[in-house]
């Protein structure tokens, strides 16, 4: 049982005072959310990825290595990474920069994110998009392995025995792929036999228990063992969730194991996350769904 809180950083007027922080002051609070989270015993603390306003979360790797300074055991998330949009050789850089300065503690989830502005700021087509998400993993996933990495590319200069620097802390790090909606996530996800992040917060749970059958479905089609299956799960997102969040961690490592198959469900209407295992808070008599709202578990390899 993992806790995670998140946040993209929106930047805007109080719906209630209509006051807008300064920027400076924004990140501020950005930061003392990841130490309190920290102090009331979170397990992770991850800064999304958006490139449009209202958020200033354009760049993660900055933020999260200055949240590893002020910090000392909090896992490092980001969520997601748009590696749709970048450059898999600089993020390369930049994540493995931040592993070594965080001791190890970076946990990756990527995706192609969304968004038209942004979209549009890197050239990026929504025809080219799912292409340029799984290229960018290929080679960010080499590059994480391989000290020495030839790849022929369509989306970036093609690489001939390149090395980059510096080689990372964690031997692999974990990645895990963020998918709402779409097949395409969860596809490349299963193949590399990676965990899936899917957060819902306010949408129909219906989707999301035919997403977590499909990485199922493509896992066992890619050879893998359904016995490994893990997943993530979206718990919180800004400030005023950390202390009510607090209060339940008690309550939620002594509830019971919720036991698949039959798969279960903890909300009425909608989740706050999804895991394909998990614990549950309070299973309710809603109909039963592979989801779950506030646990993070992963069952093979890395760190949690």
């Amino acid at each position: 049982m993992r806790f995670l809180a998140i946040t993209l950083i929106a930047h805007r007027p109080d719906p209630v005072t209509g006051e807008l922080k300064s920027t400076r002051a924004r990140f501020r609070e950005v930061l003392d959310n990841a130490v309190l989270a920290e102090e009331l015993g979170f397990d992770g603390f991850g800064v999304g990825e958006r490139h449009e306003r209202p958020f200033i979360s354009s760049s993660p790797p900055v933020v999260l290595s200055h949240i590893a300074a002020l910090t000392r055991r909090i896992r490092l998330f980001t969520a997601v990474t748009t590696l749709s949009l970048l450059d898999p050789v600089r993020a390369h850089e930049d994540y493995a920069t931040l592993d070594h300065l965080s001791g190890g503690r970076l946990e990756l989830i990527i995706g192609k994110g969304n968004g038209a502005a942004q979209r549009d700021l890197f050239h990026v087509t929504p025809e080219d998009q799912w292409d340029r998400n799984a290229e960018s993993y290929e080679v960010f996933r080499r590059l994480w392995r391989e000290d020495r990495v030839t790849a022929r590319t369509r989306f970036r200069p093609e690489l001939t025995d390149a090395e980059v620097w510096p080689r990372p802390y964690q031997q692999p790090v974990r990645v895990w792929h963020g998918s709402a909606t779409s097949r395409e996530s969860v596809d490349l996800a299963a193949r590399y036999g990676d965990p899936l992040f899917s957060a819902n917060v306010t949408h129909p749970v219906e989707p999301y228990a035919e997403l977590i059958d499909h990485y199922r479905e493509r896992w066992a089609h890619y050879g893998h063992d359904p016995a490994d299956l893990g997943g993530v799960v979206w718990i919180l997102s800004g400030s005023r969730g950390l202390a009510r969040a607090s209060a339940a961690l008690s309550s939620v490592a002594r509830a019971p194991p919720c036991r698949p198959p039959p798969p279960c469900s903890c909300t009425h209407q909608t989740p706050l996350g999804s895991a394909t295992k998990h614990r549950c808070l309070k299973p309710t008599r809603s109909k039963r769904h592979p989801l779950a709202p506030v646990a993070m578990r992963h069952t093979h390899g890395g760190h949690a």
